[in-house]
């Protein structure tokens, strides 16, 4: 077992219980949760629509509060907003008045960067869009307004990265574009990057670790699986390794179940 200082982000007996506002019912979205992200690693979490994904996400930002547990951060117990992550959502927080460079810089300048400018601008380079920053977001496509966020949420150089879907609604040629540019961003300086994501085949090309949630309610950790794909990785070429198949097939074996049931809580929900 890893020292504590070695993890970066702990979920430890974290439970998450939304009440009614008329406090007659409450839907347990979270239960007894114990999750670890190592210093340095890439930790994707995968489970059923609907199962608590997202809001796991929102606990270790600080943007929800655990009804029962604990959340540490390289050791020490989160109160409030966890100022060592940065994170990147599903739809971008881009503002529609600011340009993409103004986008990237907001961060910089609310912290009190005196270079804001020069950084902002260094991280549109990295992420090619240095001939870009005077545009407006409606002026940029899908990919580019992606590209932007990456670069809004690595400028402030956060310790913890977490990722909410954030390329599910591009394409698939763009989709493996970016997830190629954030594994190349990442092994520059391996942060700790927790990602949430539907897509199984995503989790596995980029990640060190993949772990599977139940279906919700209630949900929790029901398998972990060590990815021992060699790196540097290209994601479109690694889906073609047998390693890859056997992967699939056996995280596929455990998550299979849970997306059935939640595919008919969903049918029960709508009926």
């Amino acid at each position: 077992m890893s020292a504590v200082s070695d993890f970066a982000l702990e979920f430890l007996g974290v439970t998450c219980t939304f009440r009614a506002s008329d406090g007659a019912a409450s839907y347990p979205a979270v239960a007894d949760t114990n999750l670890r992200v190592r210093a340095g690693e890439f930790v994707s979490v995968v489970g059923p629509t609907g199962c608590g994904k997202s809001t796991l996400l929102n606990i270790g930002a600080g943007l929800l509060a655990p009804s029962s547990g604990e959340v540490r951060v390289f050791g020490k117990a989160l109160a409030g907003i966890n100022a060592r992550a940065g994170y990147m959502f599903q739809a971008d927080a881009l503002m529609p008045w600011r340009s993409a460079i103004g986008n990237v810089m907001v961060g910089l300048q609310y912290h009190g960067v005196t270079d804001a400018q020069a950084r902002a601008q260094a991280w549109l380079d990295r992420v090619g869009l240095g001939e870009f920053g005077d545009r407006s977001p409606h002026q940029l496509s899908g990919g580019m307004r992606k590209r932007t966020a990456l670069a809004q949420t690595l400028a402030l150089d956060p310790d913890i990265i977490l990722m909410d879907e954030p390329f599910s609604a591009l394409d698939v040629q763009t989709r493996q574009l970016m997830e190629d540019e954030v594994l190349d961003l990442w092994a520059a300086k391996k942060k700790a990057v927790l990602f949430i994501t539907h897509d199984l085949d995503e989790a596995i090309a980029m990640s060190d670790r993949v772990v599977v949630l139940s279906a919700g309610p209630a949900t929790r950790p029901i398998g972990e699986f060590e990815i021992d794909l060699p790196r540097p990785r290209n994601v479109a070429e690694v889906r073609t390794q047998p390693r890859f198949v056997e992967l699939h097939t056996q995280i596929w074996n455990v998550l299979r179940d849970e997306v059935l049931k939640g595919y008919q809580q969903q049918l029960r929900k709508a009926a």
